[in-house]
């Protein structure tokens, strides 16, 4: 009996070495996350290292890649060992449908179970697949569409006294800020438009594919409408300042020029429109999947199947977030009080004088 206690123990003594064995020879991976955020509350996507007071979406995420075992804890601590890429990093507040990270981790079992149940119900990973051992999810990304969901009381003209639940977007408005969203389009410079850039430097030249505002609908007696942007790549508060720009037109507060001039050497004051309804909605990675998408060993980086489950999570917590943060909040509100304080005639007038002594 004594024997087969002994044998018990040693057999179950074995089984552990052989487990931290696994661990140790179970190779890394490298793989693609599909994630999915409500941003408020958080100071955006990246981590903060050595600043713990400002929350990151990262910090829950690696605290649940630690804790389901599919990285060692030093990992967590040191982010390049696991060769961590994010494909964009969200501002303070921003949520997302769907982000990616790359990253290389241990393939365990249920692996996308076990790391959702270390997630707050606001985070979610919707999808997992196997890529090229050196994909990098921000270099190789040649795109990223953005949504921005707002009120439609926005595009009221500001003569015109509002009652905010009562609005309604009339057709020839939609059309006026469609007209508008679609001189972005194309290759400018955007140096404008964020807080980084010099007009000078080459980097602000950004590429925008489209962008356009779909039809709207009404939520929790509100009107709302959502403007998409998909452009290979966005600087910090660019898009929130290209939105905030033509709202500051369509309302009468800037003549139409004002966007011609913005890509010019001038400094032009772009009011930034609230971070509340931007959405990062997609991530695009065209030349990989040409290249590797259907070479027999990858697949493609294209997520039909989880569509669903995006949408799913979108009309969960993406949505209602932006809706009952605007009306406990009225972010929105406050933000349009204040587009009166910009001076967008003084860029203009400076332009003409300039047209005039070149003449």
């Amino acid at each position: 009996e004594e024997n087969g206690h002994q044998h018990k123990r040693l057999k179950r003594d074995a089984d552990e070495e052989d487990a931290e064995d696994q661990n140790k020879k179970s190779p890394k991976r490298k793989i693609v996350l599909l994630m999915a955020y409500s941003g408020k509350g958080y100071h955006g996507m990246q981590r903060n290292m050595g600043s713990s007071q400002f929350k990151t979406i990262e910090d829950d995420l690696v605290s649940a890649l630690v804790q389901s075992g599919c990285i060692p804890e030093n990992h967590g601590e040191d982010m390049k060992k696991m060769s961590f890429q994010r494909c964009a990093r969200t501002d303070k507040g921003v949520s997302a449908a769907g982000q990616i990270v790359s990253l290389k981790v241990r393939l365990i079992d249920d692996i996308l179970e076990k790391i959702n149940n270390h997630l707050p119900s606001h985070i979610r990973i919707l999808g997992l697949k196997r890529v090229t051992g050196g994909f990098n999810s921000k270099n190789k990304c040649d795109a990223r569409t953005y949504s921005y969901m707002l009120p439609t009381f926005a595009f009221a003209h500001k003569d015109h006294d509002v009652q905010e639940e009562v609005y309604r977007l009339d057709k020839e408005t939609l059309e006026k800020v469609n007209k508008l969203l679609a001189c972005y389009k194309g290759t400018h410079n955007f140096h404008n438009f964020t807080s980084q850039k010099g007009p000078r430097d080459p980097s602000a030249k950004r590429y925008i594919m489209e962008m356009c505002c779909g039809e709207p609908f009404v939520r929790e007696n509100i009107e709302f409408a959502v403007i998409k942007v998909k452009g290979q790549s966005f600087m910090m508060h660019q898009i929130r300042k290209m939105i905030g720009l033509v709202i500051a037109i369509v309302k009468g507060y800037a003549a139409e020029s004002i966007i011609e001039l913005s890509w010019g050497e001038e400094k032009v004051d772009v009011p930034k429109a609230p971070g509340l309804g931007l959405v990062l909605e997609r991530v695009h990675f065209e030349k990989y999947n040409r290249r590797f998408g259907n070479d027999g060993l990858h697949e493609p980086l294209e997520w039909t199947e989880e569509e669903e489950k995006i949408a799913v999570f979108k009309e969960q917590y993406i949505y209602p977030t932006i809706i009952n943060t605007e009306r406990e909040e009225k972010s929105m509100v406050n933000w349009l009080n204040t587009l009166s304080i910009h001076d967008f005639n003084s860029s203009v007038v400076g332009m003409q004088a300039n047209n005039k002594n070149s003449k």
